[in-house]
């Protein structure tokens, strides 16, 4: 894709967000579009919100357990960018009607204390690098109709970014076996979920390490006080106004979220 056509698609998702109206895919509109074309038309729109004042303040990985991969009918990770504006206060109402098709999934956000950067990032590195875990919920959301992505689309739309909330209760890596860690979720009081951390490629840390080399090529860095959210431990679940969301995580503790309309 030429410079011209990546503008044109970030416009429309662009447009999306700001009708609060879903967009046709994009690969049906521009089907010469490729991964890296996606990472630029996510990379523009990135640009166009800190323009208006918004702060990167992490990256997501998405599509990193089987689930997610089978859920969305795609065959590898991505990841997308967090912003300031995308934070939600645990028990604090979330505006339902502000996300497009919303849907929700447990995970255990890195919060960094050290900066890292690939490529050659190694297990060891980010380990050293996470200053502590805790238990989060993401909220994905497609700005595509009806779910129908493919993975360029989902790359596109930043990788599906909805916005999370965190818990408030850090535990260091050294006192957790990511890997075993265990999460029921419960959807209006429903248990509908179970996962554990080895379905986010074996572990967590691999998501992070995965996250740093391939965005480290590129010229992005992660910085200390990044949050970091590896993948979901189940696949997503649909949410709407007045649903209240709970994951427990064993001993990192539990995190909630709340939709209002």
């Amino acid at each position: 894709m030429d410079t011209s056509a990546v503008n044109d698609a970030a416009a429309r998702l662009l447009l999306a967000y700001e009708k609060g109206e879903t967009t046709a895919p994009v690969v049906e509109t521009f089907p010469e579009a490729t991964i890296a074309d996606a990472y630029r038309i996510q990379q523009e729109q990135v640009r166009s919100w800190v323009e208006q004042g918004d702060v990167i303040k992490g990256h997501k990985v998405g599509l990193a357990s089987k689930a997610m991969q089978q859920q969305l009918g795609v065959d590898q990770p991505d990841y997308g960018h967090l912003l300031a504006g995308m934070f939600h206060l645990e028990h604090q109402p979330i505006s339902a009607g502000s996300l497009l098709q919303p849907r929700i999934e447990p995970e255990i956000a890195f919060v960094l204390g050290r900066p890292l950067s690939g490529p050659g990032v190694t297990v060891a590195d980010a380990i050293r690098a996470v200053d502590f875990v805790v238990p989060a919920l993401e909220i994905v959301a497609s700005r595509i109709t009806d779910w129908k992505i493919s993975i360029v689309d989902t790359i596109a739309d930043n990788a599906s970014s909805g916005g999370v909330v965190l818990g408030s209760k850090p535990t260091a890596l050294s006192d957790v076996d990511l890997r075993l860690a265990g999460c029921t979720l419960q959807l209006g009081g429903e248990l509908v979920a179970t996962g554990a951390g080895a379905a986010v490629l074996g572990s967590p840390i691999n998501a992070l390490v995965w996250l740093a080399n391939t965005v480290g090529p590129l010229g992005i860095d992660l910085e200390p006080g990044h949050v970091i959210l590896p993948g979901s431990m189940t696949r997503a679940f649909p949410v709407k106004a007045g649903d209240t969301v709970f994951a427990e995580m064993g001993e990192l503790g539990t995190v909630t979220a709340v939709f209002s309309e």
